[in-house]
């Protein structure tokens, strides 16, 4: 997919990278402080050894991925093995966008990359509400 519906050019990494940034600034407090201390990496797709792990075939079906230990389960015991990292996946994130057609992209970016925080401070379902109301 070099391009969106239309012949509109899709965004690219960069575009991608500022539209997580920009979500993860928007964040109310005290969520966007603690989330500025993970990293943020956006890809065309999820690296081989990340699909294989996870046994998913198809690399469309991987939105975004966090890797790290949930801040409800760190110890100072932990040996750290690298930061905290949420993965965003351009071209499966497009392709939702594009299936969906309901959402504006800046909106779908901000919801994976809350989903995936979620992941990293241990949030329910009602948390996630609280923050990420995408579907109103």
């Amino acid at each position: 997919m070099s391009s969106l519906p239309g012949n509109t050019p899709a965004p690219d990494l960069a575009s991608f990278e500022m539209m997580a940034h920009a979500a993860r600034e928007a964040l109310p407090p005290p969520y966007g402080e603690a989330a500025l201390a993970v990293a943020l990496r956006v890809e065309d797709f999820a690296p081989d050894y990340i699909l294989n792990e996870m046994e998913i075939a198809d690399p469309l079906d991987l939105t975004g991925l966090y890797e790290g230990i949930p801040l409800t389960e760190k110890s100072v015991m932990d040996q750290p093995y690298g930061p905290d990292t949420i993965w965003l996946f351009r071209r499966a994130i497009l392709e939702e966008w594009t299936d969906r057609g309901d959402v504006p992209l800046e909106t779908l970016v901000a919801h994976v990359l809350v989903h995936e925080l979620a992941h990293h401070f241990g949030w329910s379902d009602d948390d996630i509400a609280a923050i990420d109301r995408w579907w109103e």
